[in-house]
């Protein structure tokens, strides 16, 4: 009989949401855009259309189980194996959630799908939303983003003016720089303009620190994406590295603990690559209890490596 699929992974630790337990709403991989620097995988089906993708009684028969076992998360996080806007059970999904816990809600999204009013009101249940903003002009949008060909960054811009508007919480941009693609003096200066336009409450600058689907895509260098948030202004700071946490002090405390660590970990690798590092402060484990995990799933295939700037990161198919 067939492992009955999970919709959840993690808690994970996120350079952006603290721990976070992931929600995945959406199939690999479906998407509005097919971004170079996708740390998941090339886009199978580009799409704009909103279906009913995962059943939302499982999903929340899972998160049940997991609030019940002592869930230590700082979020919930709607994100998926592509753009989680597209499944139109969004706002319901988010609406369930809240009746049965507090732990605030957050939203990863390309912010493609903004510009339609049924979106912005899914999304504008959460308590957080973070989407993304690569580009100040059409040129530079569709070599990075790749996006569908309904899809313009005119749209893109509009629609999260518009959500601003209308959405109370908060508002983190992301904006993730390609070396040598969106990186020059008018390209950062017409990112700025349209930061100053949509007005979100952070800006977050990110770049390839882990592998990417186009292994072409150079990373910015820390000093470099420092400089550039100085530019944009004080609620602009880099998140190209998540802080590591003292992993001992949770192991002896016990605030976290999983049953089955190496399933865990294998769902983890899935969604996306994950250093030693990443590994034992997503499972609160030691290295060498994390790499026998890693051991016997590269043993059984499941999982393999790949070195980017001397670091190895491990991942799943």
């Amino acid at each position: 009989m067939a492992e009955a699929k999970s919709y959840l992974y993690g808690p994970v630790p996120s350079r952006r949401l603290g721990r976070s337990l992931g929600i995945d709403i959406i199939p690999p991989k479906i998407c509005t855009l097919d971004c170079v620097y996708c740390q998941i995988g090339k886009t199978s089906q580009k799409s704009i259309d909103r279906k009913d993708y995962v059943p939302v009684e499982q999903i929340l028969t899972e998160l049940k189980e997991k609030l019940a076992q002592g869930l230590q998360a700082d979020f919930i996080t709607i994100s998926g194996s592509g753009e989680p806007t597209l499944n139109i059970k969004l706002g319901q999904i988010i609406e369930e959630i809240k009746k049965i816990t507090n732990i605030p809600v957050a939203i990863l999204t390309n912010g493609t799908l903004l510009s339609r009013p049924d979106v912005r009101a899914d999304c504008a249940r959460a308590d957080v939303v973070l989407p993304s903003l690569d580009a100040g002009d059409t040129e530079t949008f569709e070599q990075i983003n790749r996006p569908h060909k309904d899809i313009s960054i005119e749209k893109l811009i509009d629609g999260l003016c518009k959500f601003r508007e209308e959405f109370t919480g908060q508002i983190w941009l992301e904006v993730f720089f390609v070396e040598g693609v969106n990186t020059d003096t008018d390209q950062i200066a017409k990112i700025a303009e349209a930061i100053k336009r949509i007005n979100p409450d952070k800006v977050q600058l990110n770049t390839a620190v882990r592998p990417t689907i186009e292994p072409s895509v150079k990373k910015v260098t820390a000093e470099k994406l420092q400089a550039i948030a100085s530019q944009m202004g004080s609620n602009c700071h880099v998140v190209a590295d998540f802080p590591q946490k003292n992993l001992d002090n949770d192991i002896e405390n016990g605030t976290y603990s999983i049953s089955n660590k190496t399933q865990t970990l294998l769902s983890m690798l899935k969604r996306r690559p994950c250093s030693l590092n990443d590994i034992c402060a997503s499972l609160s484990i030691h290295r060498n209890e994390a790499l026998k995990h890693i051991s016997y799933l590269q043993q059984t295939g499941a999982v393999d490596c790949e070195q980017r700037d001397g670091i190895t990161f491990f991942k799943a198919d």
